[in-house]
This record gives C-alpha cells, sequence and structure tokens, in this order.
C-alpha cells in the first residue's frame, strides 16, 4: 500500500481500539522497550500523544526515564513551517494542549538537536526495512534530520510491521528500531 492507504487504514484500526486496549498496549510496548540496550544515554526526546488519535500512551515510558533520572525532552510544533522544538520536560514546565490536539510545553529550557541521543517517535505505519509513515506533514524527517547520524530513532507502533510502504521519496527518514506490543524490530540503519 502507499502512504496515503496505510495512513487511512491504520487511523481506522487505532480507532477501532478501545482505551483499555491502548492503555494495555501502551504497558506492553514500554515493557518491550526494557528489553533493548538503550537506557545509558542521557538525551531521550518522546512525544506526548494526541489522545484522540487514540496514539500509544507514553506516560509508561516517561516513569522509566524519571526513574532512570534522564533528561526528557518534549516538542513544540511551528505549524506555519512543520518544524519542532525541543523543550527540557521539567517539574515545572507547564503543557497546553494546542489546536491540533498534541500536548506541548508552553516554554521552557529548549535543547538543541545534536544532543539527543534517543527519539521515541510516533507513527501510523512502518514496513519491514524501518520505513515509517506518520500523518504526512514531514515534522519528524524535517526534525530527524538535524539530529545525529547515531541518534537512535525508535518507532512506537500498536501494530506489525507492513510488508512494504510504496511512494518512499529520499527526504524520508527511516527507523533503526520499531517496538510493539509483542516484537522488536531492528533495521540496522
Amino acid at each position: 500500500m502507499n502512504k496515503k492507504e496505510l495512513r487511512t487504514h491504520y487511523k481506522t484500526l487505532r480507532s477501532q481500539l478501545s482505551d483499555e486496549e491502548v492503555e494495555n498496549l501502551s504497558v506492553d510496548i514500554a515493557n518491550q522497550l526494557l528489553q533493548l540496550p538503550i537506557w545509558e544515554k542521557s538525551y531521550y526526546h518522546i512525544f506526548l500523544p494526541i489522545e484522540k488519535q487514540k496514539e500509544i500512551n507514553t506516560e509508561y515510558i516517561l516513569h522509566i526515564l524519571q526513574g532512570k533520572d534522564k533528561n526528557i525532552l518534549v516538542s513544540k510544533s511551528n505549524f506555519e513551517n512543520n518544524t519542532l522544538e525541543h523543550f527540557l520536560l521539567t517539574d515545572g514546565t507547564k503543557l497546553e494542549v494546542n489546536s491540533w490536539g498534541i500536548p506541548q510545553p508552553v516554554d521552557g529550557i529548549q535543547i538543541p538537536e545534536k544532543k539527543i541521543e534517543v527519539v521515541f517517535i510516533p507513527l501510523l505505519a512502518f514496513d519491514h526495512i524501518g520505513n515509517r509513515v506518520g500523518y504526512g506533514k514531514g515534522f519528524y524527517d524535517k526534525f530527524l534530520a538535524k539530529c545525529n547520524s547515531d541518534t537512535l530513532k525508535i518507532g512506537l507502533s500498536f501494530f506489525d510491521a507492513e510488508k512494504e510502504i510504496q511512494n518512499v521519496i529520499p527526504t524520508d527518514i527511516g527507523l533503526d528500531v520499531c517496538v510493539t506490543p509483542t516484537d522488536i524490530y531492528n533495521f540496522g540503519n
């Protein structure tokens, strides 16, 4: 399937999940992440879920990161140029939900992309070689292009890999790993 078809298909699949299923699958993903050798890093970027889109609840991953005393970064979206600014998440960080339903920091300590060592990436679909499909605005491709080449890109998905994503373009940045509730896919990009 192409990206547009995959977006439609996986938005529909996610919309059919109950709130309880979203929570249980999110816990399973967090537990799978604990198996990865990624916890010696310092700077971790995580997305805050769009609840109305039934995105993965990253609260469980946040608890792991806080328990390991890591620097946690969250983004603020700029819809004029489809870019993200990254802020340190602290006890004093004030969050607000923007018009797209995305929780984001109002302000705070901004951190450059080059400091980020691990990025947890929201997505709708991915394939067996690490290509991914998001909402199609290019926010994460632009963000990941500014990160170091050794920044670990970890997709999080409720669903298993597709065989192939058609119409991938050169500016699409693939995953190193994707974690589902039952599997860990390593792509070795």
